[in-house]
């Protein structure tokens, strides 16, 4: 998926596809950042990507209270929720560094809240609303890396 993408989800459906396909692009340790407002779709999206790793999206729930559910796939999935963490000193007994970049792909919701744990690598996707139901998604790859 090229960097500085932009596109407009009119439905769930479109958010679960469009995080399907930028999982075509992702390989061992890739980091997603999903950015936006409650009830934005950033787990609608999460769903998507996991899905596309090959992840059963039926199995992929908000770990908002777990903040981090593991799914096995093509890769190891980690899907992390920091909507509840108020400093990143409470990050410390996560093991985030354990999942950041390693062996499989994270995808972080809230990721303002990684404080000193934020990757420099890394895919940001912005969820907007656009009125209704859609959604405007922005990609912005800061991998280092651009083609497959």
């Amino acid at each position: 998926m090229p960097a500085g993408r932009n596109l407009i989800s009119r439905s769930e459906r479109e958010t679960l596809a469009a995080g399907r396909a930028l999982a075509r692009a992702l390989r061992a340790g890739d980091v997603v950042l999903l950015r936006g407002d409650l009830g934005m779709g950033k787990t609608v999206f999460a769903r998507g990507l996991a899905a596309g790793l090959g992840v059963d999206p039926g199995e992929v729930r908000s770990p908002t209270f777990t903040l981090v559910n593991p799914y096995r796939g093509h890769l190891p999935v980690y899907h992390i929720d920091l909507y509840r963490i108020e400093a990143p000193r409470d990050l410390d007994e996560l093991g985030l560094e354990e999942v950041l970049g390693g062996e499989g792909v994270a995808i972080v919701e809230w990721p303002e809240r990684l404080g000193p744990h934020h990757p420099a690598r890394h895919v940001m996707v912005r969820l907007e609303d656009r009125g209704g139901n859609s959604r405007h998604i922005t990609i912005e790859d800061a991998r280092g890396y651009s083609t497959r």
